[in-house]
């Protein structure tokens, strides 16, 4: 395959409850079905809140079966739970075995492993990062293996929390210590991830849109398809704005274009909260 199309949305949030991010996922699926992707990934939060709502990944899957191409799938904090940090509180959901188990039997794997247009693309938990779930070893010890066998092609890495703002070496602070892979989890990520020749990292988690290299590598966060955060919530660190992320892969190269699809609107959590 001398291009592969992929197609990165992320933080849908589905749910019954709220319309008016249906109807934002609505004109993505219209968007992707116009464009007629290679892939569709699905970054993680799928679900509005899964943990406390199970209808919602029940929700989130009929609509995601139905998007006009194939599609994979990861978890975030709003699926399965969140990480614990070693700053901040605890989360009110943590990330527990039946709920990984929920999405899976929803969404299938919870992590993947690919290769087109001369690449090799790993989906991983970032979920199960910092946990001591049995699920997080796992994913180590097949992380190592599918490195080994990436035989020296570029690297796509898709999760859903960032690894960090600025640089692996970032401080970990009480005030977003959710908001990216969390330590020591991230330190062990980036010493495998020094292995190969990384070149995207993909996430989405904090609804803002930001594109940077690090070195050699680009980090991409894709927005949210479906809401906005405030900025008495969350402060700018990129763009905020609801959208989508379009990669077309080609051997030893990569292009980028963000996008929003047709009649998306920036819902505000604010307002959709209050119900307005």
């Amino acid at each position: 395959m001398p291009e592969f199309r992929l197609t990165q949305i992320s933080d849908t949030h589905l749910t019954r409850r709220h319309p008016k991010l249906t109807d934002n996922f609505h004109r993505v699926s219209e968007y992707i079905d116009a464009t007629q992707p290679d892939l569709v990934v699905n970054s993680g939060d799928l679900a509005w809140d899964a943990p406390t709502n199970p209808d919602d990944f029940e929700f989130a899957r009929e609509l995601h079966a139905a998007l006009p191409a194939p599609c994979r799938y990861l978890p975030g904090n709003h699926d399965v739970g969140d990480n614990p940090t070693r700053l901040g509180p605890t989360p009110a959901s943590p990330v527990t075995e039946p709920g990984l188990q929920a999405y899976r039997a929803c969404f299938g794997c919870d992590r993947w492993r690919f290769e087109a247009a001369g690449w090799c693309f790993i989906g991983l938990n970032s979920m199960v990062m910092n946990t001591g779930l049995a699920g997080e070893a796992e994913q180590i010890d097949w992380l190592g293996q599918q490195f080994a066998s990436a035989d020296g092609r570029p690297v796509a890495l898709f999760l859903h929390k960032p690894l960090f703002l600025n640089s692996p070496d970032d401080a970990e602070l009480a005030a977003t210590a959710i908001r990216y892979v969390p330590m020591p989890a991230r330190s062990r990520l980036v010493e495998m991830l020094d292995t190969v020749d990384l070149r995207l990292v993909a996430s989405g988690h904090v609804h803002q849109r930001r594109d940077f290299t690090f070195r050699h590598t680009r980090h991409v966060w894709a927005p949210s398809a479906g809401f906005i955060i405030p900025d008495h919530r969350q402060e700018v660190i990129g763009s905020k704005e609801v959208g989508l992320v379009e990669y077309r892969f080609q051997p030893d190269a990569f292009e980028v274009r963000h996008v929003r699809a047709p009649g998306q609107i920036d819902v505000d959590l604010d307002g959709l909260l209050r119900g307005s």
